[in-house]
């Protein structure tokens, strides 16, 4: 079963949920692919992998090297979560029983509190059905064995600013920066300036104001 929400998701805490997302400025996710991890029960084998990813478009490129890799297996189960403060998921049981190996996955991504990454757990059949209980305590575990070995990183929302000025504000502009140790990810510097600057999320109205009360000097939201 391919369970898909293209619509931005809420974890089920009903309204107080709804409340610390626009509160929240920081989230978690994976530097880069974890190391091949192995659950066993009752002969059977199930591969867990985690995987950093910025579009739903790398998905399918992941899945079939697996396929690839592991071309007698029985299974290549999944789910991924896409988004810093509202949520794109999706779990596939790959002709499990309903909903016995992609959700069980993807609790383990809401357990962890990541985005941004792509969770498999390949399974080798071995010959002994384990039935949905089994099965729900396989994916979840290879999942879980497959975020525990991987580097989880903790990084800030931000928003990115450009920042348009004439040269002789340059000095006042700089010193903002320096001040509140901004970030610059770009800058054009000639009669005409332009900087750009990336700021986190819980600052970003202040450091706004800051610039809009500067004679001279124009500050647009570029995006979050």
């Amino acid at each position: 079963m391919d369970r898909d929400n293209t619509r931005n998701y809420q974890h089920p805490f009903g309204s107080q949920q709804r409340n610390i997302k626009y509160m929240k400025d920081t989230y978690k996710s994976i530097t880069e692919a974890s190391e091949e991890v192995i659950f066993k029960d009752k002969n059977s084998k199930f591969y867990g992998y985690a995987f950093p990813i910025k579009s739903e478009e790398e998905v399918k490129g992941i899945i079939d090297d697996l396929k690839k890799k592991h071309h007698q297996a029985r299974h290549w189960c999944y789910a991924w979560q896409l988004g810093k403060e509202e949520h794109q998921f999706r779990a596939n049981d790959d002709g499990e029983p309903s909903n016995s190996a992609g959700m069980p996955i993807y609790g383990q991504i809401q357990s962890f509190d990541v985005t941004n990454l792509l969770i498999v757990v390949v399974r080798y059949f071995g010959g002994v059905k384990l039935g949905v209980g089994g099965l729900i305590n396989a994916y979840r575990t290879a999942a879980q064995m497959a975020l525990e070995s991987s580097n989880i990183l903790k990084r800030t929302i931000d928003d990115l600013y450009l920042l348009q000025f004439d040269y002789p504000e340059m000095n006042v502009v700089m010193r903002i920066i320096k001040e509140h140790n901004l970030n610059v990810i770009d800058q054009q510097l000639a009669l005409d300036c332009k900087i750009f600057i990336t700021v986190r999320k819980k600052e970003s109205e202040a450091i706004f104001e800051k610039f809009s009360g500067v004679y001279k000097v124009e500050i647009k939201k570029i995006k979050t």
